[in-house]
Formats: structure tokens, sequence, C-alpha cells
């Protein structure tokens, strides 16, 4: 098989849940101990830091893999779901697996495939960490698929563990209270190992309070940890001053949303972790890496400008903590109307985020090219309730190139709802 006909079979063979849903997803990881036994055990031959978390854990692997690489270590990068092209997931030092690499762990592990029929991500996650062993790399930065505890990347034994913000998203797998999610996430802290968590939350602080004390692991509260005096976008880059007790920081961001402040705060706490494990970063070399995450990592899809006038910004915040903070960057935005292209699944309850949306926009409601996709004239029946005024259209593209047709100079196209609407904008 050629790199098309590759990955044409393990999407057809493989259950994918972001394509299917819940019926993809595995309720073990004895899949992924079979694969690494398999491969033998690749996971074992490189050092990582594991990331899970509701929001931002796809922005923090990022900016984390940006440190460590401007830092002059060999990155690995794993990351899901990919937005353009599937090698996005697997990267060492900002560049994608080769497609010649792709084909040939398939080539050499069909019949093992064929035997335990692993899940899409199962399958993604033995390719990746056979990447990382085989390439040495120094540290890989391994994101959660969905939740942790069982998680197929929960094979790892991290430098550090992190956990980036608990809210309400996958409640028919993880749980149907913050709590239940939290326990889920919490999963990933494992013995003696240090552990960060992103975001102190009063209903959640004590599930990792508790797991922390059962592991003997550390546990750090970035936002109590770390303080910022003011933020704002000053020559296309988000400006932040931030401090601990010990010292501050004059950062300035590639990535603008201002949802990155809390991401910022995650990583310089896990920063200060790996400093503590032998891992030389000095501040020149980070504040060097936070101005240009996009260029050395190829991070898409965070509050991403597509175009100006009119302006067409997009962003993958999907769930409803994503939505909020997306809705507070188009509110500390200038324009003079609001075009809302928007698709989402509809295997979600989504009556809570349409309340969220705002009323004075024009909608235009497509339907993303998958099977999990919620058609579009549900969703603008869904949305009318809600008193959301817009038209459905066939797709995505159909959706923006209307968007476009109608928005003046000085309005704003904000394009979203799925992470699956941003991949095909993009």
């Amino acid at each position: 098989m050629d790199y098309q006909q590759t990955l044409a079979y393990l999407y057809a063979k493989l259950p994918m849940f972001t394509r299917i849903g819940v019926s993809a997803y595995k309720k073990d990881i004895d899949n992924t101990i079979k694969f690494c036994k398999h491969l033998n055990h690749p996971e074992k031959k490189f050092k990582s830091v594991h990331i899970a978390g509701t929001n931002g854990k796809g922005s923090t692997s990022h900016i984390l893999a940006a440190i460590l690489q401007q830092a002059g270590y060999k990155t690995g990068l794993y990351t899901s779901p990919h937005l353009k092209d599937f090698r996005e997931r697997i990267k060492i030092n900002g560049e994608m697996i080769s497609k010649q690499e792709v084909v040939i762990f398939v080539e050499e592990n069909k019949v093992f495939i064929e035997e335990i029929s692993p899940s899409f991500f199962e399958a993604t996650v033995g390719l990746a960490f056979e990447h990382f062993a085989k390439h040495k790399v120094d540290i890989a930065i391994i994101e959660v698929g969905l939740g942790g505890r069982l998680d197929s990347t929960n094979v790892i034994s991290p430098e550090v563990s992190v956990i980036t913000n608990i809210s309400m998203d996958h409640m028919d797998i993880l749980g149907d209270t913050l709590q239940k999610i939290a326990f889920e996430k919490a999963g990933i802290i494992k013995k003696n190992t240090p552990v960060i968590i992103g975001e102190y939350q009063e209903e959640v602080k004590q599930v990792f309070i508790d797991k922390a004390k059962e592991q003997n692991a550390e546990l750090t509260f970035a936002t109590n940890q770390w303080h910022y005096k003011d933020s704002k976008i000053v020559n296309g880059k988000r400006e932040i001053e931030i401090y601990d007790k010990e010292k501050g920081l004059n950062l300035a961001l590639d990535l603008t949303g201002t949802y990155q402040i809390k991401n910022i705060k995650t990583v310089l706490s896990t920063v200060n972790q790996l400093k503590k494990k032998g891992f030389e970063i000095d501040d020149a070399v980070l504040i060097s890496a936070l101005s240009q995450v996009k260029k050395l990592t190829g991070l898409m899809g965070r509050w991403q400008t597509l175009a100006e006038n009119p302006l067409v910004i997009c962003d993958t915040g999907h769930n409803e903590d994503g939505i909020k903070e997306v809705l507070n960057n188009i509110n500390l935005t200038k324009f003079d109307h609001l075009h809302f292209v928007i698709g989402m699944v509809k295997d979600k309850d989504i009556s809570k985020i349409l309340s969220f949306l705002p009323t004075d926009a024009t909608y235009y409601f497509c339907a993303p090219k998958l099977e999990r996709a919620k058609p579009a004239d549900q969703l603008k029946e869904e949305a009318s309730k809600f008193n959301l005024k817009g038209l459905a259209y066939a797709d995505v593209e159909t959706a923006i190139k209307a968007a476009k047709e109608i928005a003046k100079p000085n309005d704003f196209i904000f394009i979203g709802g799925s992470t699956f609407v941003v991949a095909e904008a993009l």
C-alpha cells in the first residue's frame, strides 16, 4: 500500500472516535498494553510529560514542546485530533512523521493489527511511541486523547503529569459531574511523580489532593503559583507580565487568545518541575519559544486569523468552557457586525452552548463532513429556540463563502463550534 491506501486502510478498518463517537471508545488499556509489548515496549525508551484536561491540553502540549525544542532537546509531540494532515499527530522538533514511516509501520504490524483489532487511536499511539523510541527523542510531550485513567496513552511513566482543567465534556463516557470527570483525569497521576493542576477549581480540588496523596505525588496548582499584572495585544502578540514569589517575566505570545494566559501558568509550573529533574531551560530560551510556538510546532486553530477586511478568525473551542473563552475573545474584538459560521456534532447536548451565543449575530449553520456531524437544518432548528437567526448551508465551505459574500470590510467572521468545522476551514 502507498501512503493514501495505508491511511484509507486505517480509517476503514479501525473504529475512530472522531468519526463515529462513543462506540469507538475502548474502556480499558488492554490493547495498548498488548501493542506496546508487541513493539518491544517503546514507551519505556523515552522520557515524557503527560498532559490531560478538558480544555487547553493541545495548546499546553505545543507550548511546552516549543520550549523544550528551543532549549536544544530533541522533542517528540503527540496530539489529537489532526486538523489538516494525519501526520500532525506525531512530530519531532516540529517535523511531522514521514509518510514512508507511517506506511512501513502499518505494513510491519498489519498482521498484529488484524489480530487485536485496536481502535484508530490505539494504533496511532503505538505508531507515535515507536517513532519516538526509534528516533531517540530526549523527551516527548504526550497529550491524552480522552479522559485519562483509561486512555491509551496512560501506559507511560512521565517526568511530570499535567491536568489543565476540568469542565463538562464527554459526559456520556467520563461521567455527568465535574467530580466524576476529575476522577478520570486524575488517573494519569503516577506514584512519586509531580503533578501540575492548571486551574484551581474549588469543586474538584479534593479529587486531585486525595489522588496525589495516595500516589505520594507532589501537587502544584499553577493558578495559585503564578499571577499577572497586565495583558494586551501589541504588534500581533499578546504581551503579558507574569510573576511568582521569586521572579517576574515579560512575555510576548504568538498565541493571542486570552485563554492562553491560563495555559502559560500551567506551562511555567511544569517547566519548574522539569528543571528540578535536570532539564536546562533558561528564561531567555523560554521567552524566545513563547514568541514563536506556531512556527516551532505548527500549532493551528487557536484563535487563528485567516483573513482581514473582513476579519476572519477560527478557534477549536467546542464545549461549554471552550465556547465561553471564544465569546470572551469575540467581545474583546472591535467590529461592526458578527457573522458566526457554526457546526456541531450530534452526540452532545448543545442547548447550554447555544444559550450562551449572541442573538445579534448572523449565523451560518453547517455540518462538517463526518458521520457524527449534526445536520445543518437540525442545528438551525435547535438554535432558533434560543433566538439565533441564520440559514443552513450544505457544507462548511459553502457557509464560509456565504459569510464572506455578505460581510462588510469592518465586520467579523468567526468560524467554530467544532474542531471539525475548523479543520475544514483550514
